[in-house]
């Protein structure tokens, strides 16, 4: 069986498109997953408001 250069550079097309897909992927739920811890240390390092109750 005889394979031809278009067949072999079609497949490796392919195969680089998936890398390439995930890591995008990756680094999309990466910076997600980033994103949300430094919002959460930012609620938590937030010095709360009290409202001074005048008597």
């Amino acid at each position: 069986m005889e394979i031809s250069v278009l067949t072999v550079l079609a497949f490796s097309t392919f195969a680089l498109l998936m890398v390439v897909s995930g890591g995008i992927v990756y680094l999309t739920a990466i910076e997600w997953r980033d994103r949300r811890r430094q919002d959460r240390e930012k609620r938590e390092n937030k010095p709360s408001r009290r409202r001074s109750t005048k008597v």
